[in-house]
């Protein structure tokens, strides 16, 4: 394979997942990427949108990125006095802190909290227009694409939990959703932030994903592991395509690759939410339109094909850099090291609430999790389950407060 096809084909497949929400079938040509300069925060839509006091505030990690937190202290009609219990609200892939706030204010769960007396943090992972800045490289800069999710586990999930927790001088509960639950898991599986953190609610929890049955994640997934084992053979080539930001619209090979895989009688183009994420009962159309003005987000091509890893090995393990050498380099070891969900404290209060109809978070893989939490003190887990339920319901249904974030409360409340 000559290296000009190589780079036109890699680009095309690193693309895919992120062209895949924002395309349609007969749409125009994708445009340029989202600028990287500084944009109005959260608060500013959330005040516009809710009327809600927001406040925003810059974390920097550990290795330099600085990340965008917003704070509802108050709910509406203020009140609630102070101490008030913090909640940190962490998104998944792709996306970032706005899919908490999409629904009217009645049905997004960030303004729920807020209304009933909690103090509300919503984090944004690196990469996402919020956190696209670090004290020293520019996004533009491959290094900065330097990631995968083991260095949101390793820097973001920390800085966050340290901030509010620093701030508010109490421990806090936690939301997660999708990778936000993954991170949440193999945090908390190393022993780390569960001394920060009272509880947490882990909603369309994802650890494995050997069992998703979504048509365009699978095509993808293999993509993405056949390619970085393909450029391995290639380390200059491996080097730069590994690092690179996936939010890249205006490459034509990956409009071209959409469309052909747009062929695949599998794939419904005109409904791509519902060929990623499953069949959602309760999502308005007006909330999955502005869903779409605001999301995809962008992400490191490098966690991408850590995700893929996950799909194809079976297993939860640090990123593959795909042969011998380069684990070692890395490890210390030719393979690399696997986390122990089995190792999360017993003691911890878990909430995990699963859908029937999700295509990303497989029922056969969330039983995967349960499995491994079968010693978990009885007292201190809690599970749903829900069969009409996909992914995206769990943060933008219309039924959600009812069905899942009144558990959520009371969950919360129990373990106070």
């Amino acid at each position: 394979m000559s290296l000009r096809i190589l780079i036109s084909s890699s680009t095309a497949l690193l693309a895919i997942l992120v062209i895949a929400l924002s395309y349609q079938a007969s749409a125009s040509p994708p445009t340029k990427p989202a600028s990287t300069e500084a944009v109005a925060g959260i608060c500013s839509a959330a005040e516009i949108m809710h009327g809600y006091k927001c406040q925003e505030y810059d974390v920097t990690t550990a290795d330099g990125y600085i990340l965008s937190l917003q704070r509802f202290p108050q709910g509406k009609n203020g009140g609630g006095g102070m101490n008030k219990q913090p909640v940190l609200l962490q998104h998944g892939v792709l996306v970032d802190g706005m899919t908490w706030l999409l629904n009217s204010a009645d049905q997004s769960l960030a303004l729920i909290l807020a209304d009933n007396g909690y103090d509300v943090w919503i984090a944004n992972t690196r990469g996402t227009r919020f956190s696209r800045r670090h004290v020293s490289l520019d996004p533009s800069n491959p290094d900065f694409w330097d990631w995968t999710w083991d260095e949101l586990v390793a820097h973001d999930l920390p800085a966050a939990i340290d901030f509010v927790f620093k701030q508010t001088g109490q421990k806090i509960h936690y939301v997660g959703h999708s990778m936000g639950t993954l991170i949440a898991l193999t945090s908390f599986s190393e022993g780390k932030q569960v001394d920060k953190v009272k509880s947490a609610a882990l909603l369309s929890p994802i650890a494995y994903l050997s069992h998703m049955t979504t048509a365009l994640g699978i095509l993808a997934a293999r993509a993405f592991v056949g390619e970085v084992r393909l450029l391995c053979m290639h380390s200059y080539l491996f080097a730069i395509l590994m690092n690179i930001h996936i939010l890249n619209r205006s490459i034509e090979p990956v409009a071209n690759f959409l469309k052909v895989l747009c062929l695949d009688p599998k794939v419904n183009c005109f409904d791509l939410i519902t060929a990623l994420t499953g069949k959602n009962c309760c999502l308005n159309t007006s909330t999955v339109e502005l869903f779409l003005k605001n999301e995809p987000q962008s992400t490191s091509t490098k966690n991408m094909v850590h995700l893929a890893q996950t799909f194809r090995n079976g297993r939860l393990a640090k990123y593959d850099y795909g042969s011998a050498n380069f684990n070692t380099q890395h490890y210390g070891d030719s393979e690399p090291p696997v986390y122990n969900l089995a190792n999360i404290p017993r003691d911890l209060p878990l909430f995990l609430s699963y859908g029937g109809q999700d295509s990303l978070s497989d029922v056969k893989d969330v039983e995967n999790l349960l499995d491994n939490l079968k010693l978990h003190d009885v007292d201190k887990i809690n599970i749903q389950y829900i069969k009409d339920f996909a992914h995206a319901d769990f943060i933008m249904g219309t039924t959600s407060k009812d069905i899942v974030y009144n558990q959520i409360m009371a969950f919360f409340k129990r373990h106070t």
